[in-house]
This record gives C-alpha cells, sequence and structure tokens, in this order.
C-alpha cells in the first residue's frame, strides 16, 4: 500500500498537512482517504438558520442580504456586519479588523455561498464571527449556472475543525482521491463475491464523490465489512493459536473440596451463578486451554444497615436508597457506578467509634483497609478488629485513611457568598441552626468558604481552631465540613447543650487525617444490604473505605481445579485488592483453607498470600508451599510472575481487573504451567466488573468466550416502564394520570419529575442549561430540539395545572432545590408518612428519597434526560412490595433519536443493556478510542453498537478463512492490512483484551 503511505505534504504542500496533521490526526493519503464524509447534504438540505445550534460548527448555504462597515470604540475600530438569508431564516456574519477587506468585497447583496463557523450569542442574535466562506456563483456573469451546478449534487460534509473547513478537507480529498485505484483489496474476492460488496477503490469514490444515495450505502457497506474483517481476522488467529497449546483437563471430583464448600455457603447460588459456573467447568473439563472473560462478577458481599450512609456526587445517601446505575464515590476521589445490589436480611450489626467521636455500622465480615503505623495497609474484617483492637500499652492500634476531598453538588441554589454564610451562622447561635445542603453539598472551595466564615467569625484562623458553644446541629455540620476537606473536628461537651468543636485543617496538598478506631460497640440485629461498586478497589466512600468483592464464581472454579490435583492464581493489580482476595477467599472457605493444619477440613489445602512487602519469613515458606504443592491456591501481585516462583502444578490462572495487567506479565505466569514435567499451559479466566455489550465483547474482546452474570438482585420489586408520547397520542397522557390516580387509590403513592422548577427567567442560555444536564443527550439547541421552540417543563407550572386538573382532589405537593431547607424537609417527611399523595419535583428526589410506598412516577420531557439519570430516578419507585411503574413523557416525533433512546431505556431494567444504550450515544470512539490502547486507528465507519450484524457474520467468516489457512499464506493483501491495522505487540494486546 506504498501509494496510500505517501505523507501528504508531498500532495497537498506543508501548510494543509501540518493542519490536518495536528488537529484531525490525517499523516498520509491513506489517513485522508479514510477520514470518511460526516453525512452528505443537497442544496437546501444544510442546516438551515431558523434550525442553527448554539455553541456547534456549522456549515450554512445562504444569500447575502445586505453588508454595511460599521465604526466603534470612537472609530478607532471597525467591524463588517453581514446579514444572510436562506428564506427559512436570518444571520449575522461578523468580521474584525483588517480581516474586513476580502469578505466586504466579496459579500456583496445578492451573492449565494457556503458559510462555516461557530454559532454564538451576541445582543440576542444568532450570528458567526469570521466564518469561512466559499462562493458559489464565481463570477457574476455564470452565477446562475453555477448554482445550477451545485444545486444537484450531493455535498460531502467531512468531521471538520475551526483551522480547516469542511469544504477544505473536500479540496484536499480531490487531490488525492485518483491514488484510491492504487488502494489494495483485503478481503478475499470470494468473500467479495459472495457478500456482493464492490472493489475497495470503488468504495473510496464512492464514498467521496457518490453520484447517488445508492453510491453512498454501497460504498459504507463496503468499508464497514473492511474493519470488521480485519479485526476479526487478528482474533481468529489468536483464537486458533490458543486451541493448539496443550492443557490438563481438570475434572472435579465428587465429596472433594468443592462439594464440601457448596455446602457450607450461608446462602443459596444464583441462577446465574450456576449457569456460569457450568459454562466454566466445561471449559476446564478440555485439553486445551479456557481463555474465558467473566462479566460482572460480584460475590456475597459485605454488608452495611440501610441508614448507613454512602457518599455521592450530590452529597451523602442511605444505603438503602442505592440503586443499579447509583454513582459513588471511590476513595481516590473518582466516580463509579454501583453494579449490584444486594439485600442479605437482618444480621448483627456492630459500630466503629473513631478518635474524633464519628461512628459507623456494618456486620462483622465488613472489610476495612487499616494502617497500625506500619508501611502497608492491611485489610481486616469487623471480627479480627474487634478481636485485636488495642496495642499492649492500651492504645488504638488501628487508624482509617481519610478519603481524598471531592466537589459535590446537590443542584441546589447557592445564591449567597459561602464565607458569609458561615459568618451568618456564626453570629446568628440559633440553637437550630444548621449549614444548609446546598453549602454541604457544594464543591470544595465553597465548603472551605463556609468553614473557614464559621471560625473566623467564631474563633481563631481556620487552619486550627476552636468553635466555641455550638448547639448540636451546628456542631455536627462543623464536623461534617472538616472531615470532608480531609481534616479533623472533634465536638466536645461544653455544658448547656452545647458543644467546643476542635478542627484542624491539612496543609494544601497533604493527605487527610487519619483516625483511629477507638472502640467496637454491638448495635444489635438490624437489616443490612451490601453493593458492588464497579472500580478496581471495590471501595466506597462512607467517611471511611469499605470493599466489596468479585471472586464466588472465581472461587469454585479455582477449588474444583484443586480437587483434580491442580493449584489456582490468582492475579491482583495492588498488594490492598491482593489482601483482600485473600482474605474474603479464607473467611468464604474457613477450615477448608486450613488444609494440613491442625484443625483444617480433611479435604481442605492451602491459601496462601504473595505479594512484594511480604517479610522474607512468610514469603520463603508461601513459595515452599507453591513448590510442593501444599497450597492449592494463591492469590498475589506481580510478585507471583517473579521468576523464582516455581509452582507444582499450575492449572488456572485468574486475573482480576485483567485491564490493569500488560501481555508480558500475564503471559508469564501462564508461563509458569507443568504437569508431569511437561510444559503445559493453565487455563484462563480474566474477570471484569464492567458490563459490555455483546458486539464489544465480539470486537475488543473477540478471543475470549464470555460469560455474563446479569441477574438483577434480589428483593427488589419489578419496575414497568413506558413511553408516553404526548404529543402523537394525546389520550395516552391522559391514561397516565388516570394510572396515578389509580395507585393512589391502592393506598399508594406517586412521583411527577420535571426538568425545570419555574420561577427562574427563561433566557436560551438558562434553558440550556437545564435540559443539557450531566448525561443528557437533548441539549436545549440541538436541531432535534429546537424544532420545539419552548422550554423543559416547570415544577411550578406542572403542578398547578395537575391540582387543578387530572389530579384534582389528590394531596400534590412541590419539592425542588431553591426551597428553604426546612420547607424541603417537612415536604419530605410529609410525603413519607403518607401524609401527600403525589410529589412533583425535579430531579432533587435522586438524592436522600427512599419511600417504599411510592410506586408510580411520571417524568415529563423525558427527552431532556439521559440514561443514567432516568435509571436513577425510576429507582426511586418499586422499593416496597409493590411493583413500580415509571412513565416517561415525551412529545418528540416517533422517528426521532429521543424516541428511540427512550423506548430502549423503557424495554430493560438491565445493566448491560443500558450500558449498550449509553455507548449508542457516546458512539463506539470513546469503546475503542479508551479501552483498546492496541487499536493502531479507531474505527471509522464501522458502529459496534448498530453493526452487530455485519460484526457477527465478519467473525464467522474470518474463523472459517483461519482455520483453513492459519498463516494467510493465500492472502498477501490481507496480511498487508492486518500489519497496517496492529503492530505485532499491540496485536497480541487486542486479542488478550
Amino acid at each position: 500500500m506504498a501509494a496510500l503511505d505517501e505523507p501528504l505534504k508531498k500532495i497537498l504542500g506543508g501548510s494543509t498537512a501540518k493542519v490536518l496533521a495536528e488537529h484531525l490526526g490525517l499523516h498520509t493519503v491513506g489517513d485522508l482517504l479514510h477520514h470518511y464524509p460526516r453525512r452528505y447534504a443537497e442544496r437546501g438540505e444544510l442546516t438551515r438558520l431558523s434550525d442553527l445550534p448554539l455553541d456547534e460548527h456549522v456549515t450554512v448555504v445562504a444569500q447575502v442580504a445586505d453588508a454595511r462597515v460599521l465604526k466603534f470604540n470612537g472609530g478607532r475600530g471597525q467591524r463588517l456586519e453581514v446579514t444572510l438569508t436562506d428564506g427559512s431564516g436570518r444571520l449575522r456574519l461578523v468580521f474584525f479588523g483588517k480581516g474586513i477587506h476580502k469578505p466586504h468585497k466579496d459579500l456583496l447583496p445578492g451573492r449565494r455561498a457556503m458559510f462555516a463557523g461557530k454559532v454564538s450569542v451576541f445582543n440576542r442574535k444568532l450570528q458567526l464571527a469570521h466564518p469561512d466562506y466559499e462562493l458559489l456563483d464565481g463570477d457574476a456573469g455564470n452565477g446562475a449556472e453555477a448554482v445550477s451546478a451545485f444545486a444537484g449534487q450531493l455535498l460531502p460534509i467531512y468531521p471538520a475543525c475551526q483551522q480547516m473547513a469542511s469544504w477544505k478537507i473536500a479540496k484536499a480529498v480531490d487531490a488525492v482521491l485518483p491514488r484510491a485505484q492504487d488502494a489494495v483489496d483485503p478481503l478475499p474476492e470470494a468473500l467479495r463475491d459472495g457478500r456482493d460488496l464492490v472493489p475497495l477503490p470503488e468504495a473510496l469514490l464512492r464514498i467521496h464523490r457518490p453520484a447517488n444515495k445508492a453510491d453512498i450505502a454501497a460504498a459504507r457497506d463496503r468499508l464497514k465489512w473492511d474493519e470488521a474483517f480485519v479485526l476479526q481476522v487478528a482474533l481468529a488467529r489468536r483464537r486458533l493459536a490458543e486451541t493448539q497449546l496443550p492443557a490438563v483437563a481438570r475434572t472435579p471430583v465428587t465429596g472433594g473440596i468443592l462439594d464440601a464448600f457448596d455446602a457450607k455457603l450461608p446462602f443459596t447460588l444464583t441462577d446465574g451463578q450456576q449457569t456460569v459456573s457450568r459454562e466454566i467447568f466445561g471449559d476446564l473439563a478440555t485439553e486445551h486451554p479456557m481463555h474465558r472473560l467473566l462479566q460482572g462478577e460480584v460475590g456475597s458481599g459485605k454488608a452495611q444497615p440501610l441508614d448507613a450512609l454512602v457518599l455521592t456526587p450530590r452529597g451523602f445517601r442511605s444505603m438503602g436508597e442505592m440503586a443499579v446505575g447509583t454513582e459513588v464515590v471511590v476513595p481516590s476521589g473518582e466516580l463509579a457506578v454501583v453494579d449490584g445490589v444486594f439485600p442479605q436480611g437482618e444480621r448483627e450489626v456492630w459500630r466503629l467509634v473513631f478518635s474524633d467521636g464519628s461512628a459507623v455500622e456494618c456486620d462483622d465480615e465488613h472489610l476495612w483497609i487499616v494502617g497500625d503505623g506500619g508501611a502497608e495497609e492491611q485489610v481486616l474484617t469487623t471480627r479480627e478488629l474487634r478481636r485485636d483492637l488495642h496495642a499492649p500499652d492500651g492504645r488504638p492500634r488501628w487508624s482509617i485513611a481519610a478519603a481524598v476531598p471531592v466537589d459535590l453538588d446537590d443542584g441546589g441554589e447557592r445564591p449567597l457568598d459561602p464565607g458569609a454564610v458561615g459568618r451568618g451562622l456564626a453570629a446568628d447561635r440559633d440553637p437550630a441552626a444548621r449549614v444548609p445542603d446546598a453549602y454541604r453539598n457544594a464543591p470544595r472551595k465553597d465548603r472551605l468558604a463556609v468553614l473557614r466564615g464559621l471560625l473566623d467569625a467564631g474563633s481563631g484562623p481556620a487552619g486550627a481552631g476552636v468553635f466555641p458553644a455550638a448547639h448540636r446541629p451546628l456542631a455536627d455540620d462543623l464536623a461534617w465540613l472538616a472531615r470532608s476537606l480531609g481534616g479533623r473536628a472533634r465536638p466536645v461537651p461544653a455544658g448547656e447543650g452545647t458543644y467546643d468543636v476542635e478542627v484542624a485543617l491539612p496543609d494544601e496538598g497533604r493527605a487527610g487525617f487519619r483516625r483511629t478506631i477507638r472502640a467496637i460497640e454491638h448495635a444489635g440485629r438490624k437489616p443490612v444490604q451490601c453493593i458492588s461498586v464497579r472500580h478496581p478497589s471495590h471501595a466506597y466512600v462512607t467517611d471511611h473505605f469499605t470493599v466489596t468483592h468479585n471472586t464466588m464464581v472465581a472461587l469454585r472454579a479455582m477449588l474444583g481445579v484443586v480437587d483434580s490435583g491442580g493449584q489456582a492464581a490468582m492475579l491482583a493489580p495492588t498488594e490492598v485488592l491482593a489482601q483482600q482476595h485473600h482474605r474474603s477467599i479464607t473467611e468464604m472457605m474457613g477450615e477448608l483453607a486450613e488444609g494440613g493444619m491442625l484443625g483444617g477440613a480433611e479435604q481442605g489445602t492451602k491459601v496462601v498470600l504473595l505479594t512484594g512487602s511480604m517479610g522474607a519469613a512468610a514469603r520463603r515458606q508461601a513459595l515452599l508451599d507453591l513448590v510442593t504443592g501444599e497450597a492449592g491456591i494463591v492469590v498475589g501481585t506481580h510478585a507471583l510472575i517473579e521468576d523464582k516462583v516455581q509452582f507444582h502444578d499450575l492449572g488456572l490462572v485468574v486475573v482480576d481487573e485483567q485491564h490493569r495487567f500488560g501481555v508480558e506479565q500475564r503471559d508469564a505466569l501462564r508461563g509458569k504451567g507443568h504437569s508431569q514435567r511437561e510444559k503445559q499451559t493453565p487455563h484462563l479466566l480474566v474477570m471484569t466488573a464492567t458490563p459490555i455489550p455483546r458486539t464489544v465483547a465480539m470486537t475488543v474482546f473477540g478471543d475470549l468466550e464470555t460469560s455474563v452474570l446479569d441477574q438483577l438482585p434480589a428483593g427488589r420489586s419489578p419496575i414497568a416502564t413506558h413511553v408516553v408520547p404526548a404529543r402523537d397520542k394525546p389520550h395516552f397522557l391522559a391514561r397516565a394520570w388516570e394510572r396515578v390516580r389509580e395507585e393512589v387509590a391502592a393506598g399508594h403513592q406517586g412521583y411527577v419529575v420535571c426538568p425545570r422548577i419555574g420561577d427562574e427567567e427563561d433566557t436560551p442560555k438558562g434553558a440550556k442549561k437545564t435540559a443539557g444536564a450531566k448525561g443528557g443527550a437533548d441539549a436545549e439547541g440541538s436541531p432535534e430540539d429546537a424544532e420545539e421552540k419552548r422550554p423543559p417543563l416547570a415544577v411550578l407550572d406542572i403542578a398547578g395545572q395537575l391540582a387543578e386538573g387530572p389530579l384534582a382532589g389528590l394531596r400534590v405537593a412541590v419539592l425542588h432545590g431553591r426551597m428553604a431547607p426546612d420547607d424541603k424537609d417537612d415536604v419530605m417527611r410529609r410525603f413519607a408518612a403518607g401524609e401527600l399523595d403525589v410529589l412533583v419535583a425535579t430531579t432533587v428526589i435522586e438524592v436522600g428519597v427512599n419511600v417504599p410506598n411510592a410506586t408510580a412516577m411520571v417524568i415529563m420531557d423525558a427527552d431532556r434526560f439521559g440514561v443514567s439519570q432516568l435509571h436513577q430516578l425510576r429507582g426511586r419507585v418499586g422499593r416496597g412490595a409493590a411493583p413500580g411503574l415509571c412513565l416517561l413523557v415525551s412529545e418528540m416525533p416517533e422517528a426521532s433519536p429521543a424516541r428511540a433512546r427512550l423506548a430502549a431505556v423503557a424495554a430493560t431494567l438491565d445493566g448491560f443493556e443500558l450500558s449498550r444504550i449509553d455507548l449508542e450515544q457516546r458512539r463506539e470512539g470513546d469503546v475503542l478510542g479508551q479501552a483498546q490502547s492496541g487499536v493502531r486507528s479507531s474505527l471509522r465507519m464501522l458502529a459496534v453498537i448498530d453493526d452487530e450484524e455485519v460484526i457477527a457474520s465478519a467473525r464467522e467468516e474470518a474463523t472459517a478463512l483461519v482455520t483453513a489457512d492459519p498463516e494467510l499464506t493465500g492472502y498477501p493483501e490481507l496480511r498487508t492490512a492486518l500489519s497496517a491495522l496492529l503492530d505485532d505487540e499491540r496485536e497480541q494486546y487486542l486479542d488478550k483484551g
């Protein structure tokens, strides 16, 4: 493909080639030929002036209505203002300074041109500042002919940048398009003929310069196959190579350690866990290595009471409010999604009391990341901490690290200066005074300003001080603010119900203060549940670190291998995670993990830990247990990969959080397998807690057989979700209100959610902000949304209409972020107590709302919300014994992308399917660009979500071809394309996932 490898600089010149390289990543002729048009337009099909989306780069065709030069800045400056029209609307262009001369000469009234630029607003009018333009009528004499010629063409609109407009890219493509004839076709002729695909050179010509829409369709079909097929050939070669490797079949034995383990489990394996286990054991029983990806695996979990607190980006929420899809804060300060919620019934609960007087509750099996003054953190259960709580001198032994401070925002209004809020509270001394929620759940700088205001007015400097005689509510808030910033706060009783609050904050850039565990008290029996968090740490923030697990199915596979006489190794990316897994496995196995030890079970085995920080004696013993076969299971970090680590008979490698390891590291561990001194390849199981849609799994992890654990959590009622097309079928909306009345008549309650409060000024900018909330797909200025020409529906408007109309007679109240805290608390108290029937609210109900009796939710203008918001909102219903109902009301037309997205959300509660929908919004550039750095260039034509049929067919064709000709000796063009896409190292990375 030498012609396509030619640098663009040789053909286009240095300046153009530099812009294409720096801003679009295009370096060679082939790069530019594969920079396909985003869309095509005929004259009049470009963006209409009446539909211009704000803040987006647009290309329009319009006629100059008038042009005038204006003076400003006392006559020292001048600007050219040009007004355009296309029959649907008007648009102003503005040019400044020396840049006015050429457009003043070119853009005369009556001239027609293409214009490209970013849409902005000035003096309430849309404008393009210094747009690029291309005259369409040329000289005045042949203007009509030029416009007529342009009218019949399909105009390619390329992905462009500010430095180079679409038509300039089109001209560059024109310069290199003749070289498309030199493109080497990677698809075998038989495949092309069988699938009726055009040759590659023809496809490139048609995609860039189509004569009609059929040309575009044929070119796209062909180019999608190129991308899918070459990728699947690489994966098929890897799969075939795996099947050629020898492995020992590992079959569990009746009455062995696996049966004993299953018999002692305090809970029943889910159907999903049993199904996946059967798939894995089927693979283990073959004489070639298993190579399987396990998605979504979670274990039995470690539980907290339902009123325990979990930190989310909007502030603390109770454990009982957690739902699949809820975003939580992990100890590093990153955000992660809850991907499993597991009610555990009633358990004995313990209260850990920390050195600053704060406390948290959990069950005896809960895991903690703690330190004792040494270099390394440890992972211990509550039970272990209780047994060894104090040092010999009586001082607390264990301390817990602080979480990284993060920005919060509960959506509430903060009209006052945060420092003034703090000073006002300090001066007020009202016994019931509290820091308003909006200032507690605020960015770090605002929380710090409130705290400094309090301390400045009530004591000394904020670095270290005492706020005297605070009543309990304010004392608690002071302490909360300090801890949220990594600081230390200790309320000390000062008499008459007040407290002196001692506060200290860490120096800028320093880690937060640690707190010691002062006592562990029995708190009684309580309902508890655990959550799993989709993050490598499996941890979340509650004022401390807590860890949930990912080991159940993998552990059963390891025990099956031990039964067959082999050993299993689990590779974890960090020491803390390795300790966590080791602790979890030994806890779940009990005496079965004490094989050969006094008190151990007869059919038990040893479970050893191997990390880099272990002492020499412990390390020597672990290595000895591995080489002799005394240890059937080892959990470790990169230390497992070292040359001196030898196994007696390594049969299974389990890789947790597979993306954290390089190919060489995984291969080094798998290379340690042998049986009876013969080299054998261990079976491989890789685990990820991230749901991966099937098409992505086929494309990105295509050499791995995939097992999916996707059961919904137990103990939750089903939620039915339906789309209500209010504009197309207004009687559906009437029926929605009837359903709400029916739920209330049955003794239940409901929510009505609106995107906007209704007391703000309805400016375009404000409306855009409301509609385009984080996670939203449809901003107010999008072409799809612009047709509607109205602001989003508002709580204050809808509540009045409902109370006087379809919900007349019901007890209706409003709730939104700008209400006074006491008013919000009062409304929520009354709703929770059943004194209200319907709550009309903004998304403020995402936080702090857990009313099991609420069964119905109507979301107005549902197309204004993103997938994650819709999923979290509907999680407010179906929390009790009765099933939930969620109605998504939209006025968007049936054929619109927004309606298709709502229909998809309505079709599933499954996290895997929702991830697919989310990826459809973000497109596959994010999927492959971030998940797989091994791909030299992201997929340009193939959409991994939409093109499942192409991917599946390409996988079949690739598998058949590689099986018949593994080295591709009969397909030199395909070998060339393969090497162009992936170098050897990247091919391995891609293939192994």
